[in-house]
């Protein structure tokens, strides 16, 4: 278990978020006030994002079990990227009201594909490269003020990244499948994945096969970032979705 640095913010009932990979709690920051005027709202780093420590395990499961450790009550949990499998993974593992999973695809497989395609340079010296032409092709409508902060506030840690990856490198497509059947099963509390990015007609149904809760929205051409890019239209959907939760 890593102690993370976390802060919280407003009172209410418990809001979860969880940002993405290289990324730290501030990624949440132009959102933040809106969402504490109505929720207590507890704001994690990752193991080995921001401030909180390294670690030997940059586990799904580690990284849930992490959160739960500073969790007094069953929350909704929004993660945004990695944070969307984390998210997951703790609703998997743990009570929550709800969880939302922003532009974080669960069939693996392609993505897998595309990282160890990229292996040897992600090994070497050189990874910042592709970091940063990945993060390019994601950026979608964030403005230029917007894409300064997020850069600004990534550290690409390359440990960490292989570390947090390692489940997509070092895998074959058949583990990686039960990796994915671990981290989605015995979710029954409702499922939102709210994608910037059109991952296909097929993807609802694959999602629902292994979450039966879950609702698929796609507000394609946005990006990887919905939820800072139309921050408006996404706390109400927010807040729509809150409003379904028992």
């Amino acid at each position: 278990m890593v102690e993370l640095v976390h802060d919280t913010h407003g009172s209410g009932p418990l809001l979860v978020l969880v940002h993405g990979i290289t990324e730290n709690r501030h990624s949440w920051d132009p959102i933040l006030d809106r969402l504490a005027a109505t929720h207590r709202v507890l704001r994690v780093d990752l193991r080995g994002h921001g401030e909180s420590p390294f670690a030997d395990s940059y586990s799904l499961a580690d990284m849930a079990d992490d959160i739960a450790a500073l969790v007094d009550e069953p929350p909704l949990v929004v993660g945004h990227s990695l944070g969307g499998t984390v998210a997951t993974a703790y609703a998997a593992r743990h009570q929550v009201r709800g969880t939302v999973n922003i532009d974080q695809t669960l069939n693996l497989v392609p993505m897998q594909a595309g990282l160890q395609a990229q292996a040897e340079l992600l090994r070497s010296e050189h990874y910042p490269l592709f970091m940063d032409a990945l993060f390019d092709s994601l950026r979608g409508q964030v403005d230029d003020a917007g894409w300064q902060r997020l850069t600004e506030l990534r550290r690409y840690d390359q440990a960490v990244i292989l570390g947090v990856w390692g489940v997509l490198l070092d895998t074959t497509p058949a583990e990686l499948d039960e990796v994915v059947a671990a981290v989605t099963t015995g979710i029954t509390a409702p499922y939102l994945e709210l994608n910037g990015f059109d991952l296909g007609p097929d993807y609802p149904e694959w999602l629902r096969a292994r979450i039966p809760s879950a609702v698929v929205e796609t507000w394609d051409g946005v990006g990887h970032y919905p939820q800072l890019v139309r921050p408006e239209e996404f706390l109400a959907r927010l807040a729509a979705f809150e409003a379904t939760l028992s």
